[in-house]
């Protein structure tokens, strides 16, 4: 299978985030859905190696700043290849603020923000599906969303061609594979054609040879 196929489903970007004993947090997610609009609810897929997913588990509740199309790739990396595990991602970002229920929303680079309090949490193995009632909301811009689509083709960095393979007979040998767009090294002479970069989520097409 081509996993770039999966690029071509229509949905959205956003920052999940969470608060537990004081200290906040905050991932990109790609599956915040309505489900009803009579009760009005959202669900939401977690990965469950996040903090923030412990965070919500824990909690029950978050808030979705639901990205537009002026948000720099400075936000993706910033929020989707560090973890919240090891770094305070959200005191050194700019324009953080507070909606009623005390978490934290990003007041730039989203169109709008939704608060949730979590009625349901169904357990899909990596993830947790996190179903939940919308409490606020409100609108911060006339930006258009940012589509995973409109991610790929305007705001990730488009890797370079890949540097011409050493000529016939030459001696050196394929020691890794590094991801161009953070840096992760794979160690293996071969990359498999599925493989993800356990940091930034990127593909395999966007890896590069180490000799």
């Amino acid at each position: 299978m081509n996993p770039s196929a999966m690029y071509q489903l229509s949905y959205g970007l956003f920052v999940l985030t969470a608060r537990q004993d004081g200290f906040d947090n905050g991932c990109v997610v790609n599956t915040v859905q309505q489900v009803t609009s009579s009760p009005n609810r959202i669900v939401v897929a977690v990965n469950k190696q996040n903090r923030t997913h412990d965070m919500i588990a824990a909690t029950g509740a978050f808030n979705v700043s639901i990205l537009s199309t002026d948000a720099p790739f400075d936000l993706f990396r910033h929020f989707g290849f560090q973890s919240g595990h090891t770094v305070d991602k959200i005191t050194p970002w700019p324009d953080c603020r507070r909606s009623e229920n005390g978490l934290v929303y990003l007041g730039r680079y989203a169109n709008a923000f939704l608060s949730a309090r979590v009625v349901q949490q169904i357990d899909l193995g990596t993830h947790t599906l996190f179903l939940a009632d919308v409490t606020d909301g409100e609108v911060l811009s006339s930006e258009a969303p940012v589509t995973y689509a409109y991610y790929h083709a305007n705001i990730k960095p488009q890797a370079p061609k890949p540097s011409a393979p050493p000529e016939a007979g030459a001696e050196r040998k394929v020691k890794g594979w590094r991801c161009r767009i953070c840096g992760y090294v794979y160690d293996g002479e071969a990359l498999p054609k599925d493989f993800v970069c356990p940091i930034c989520k990127h593909g395999a097409e966007d890896f590069e040879p180490i000799y």
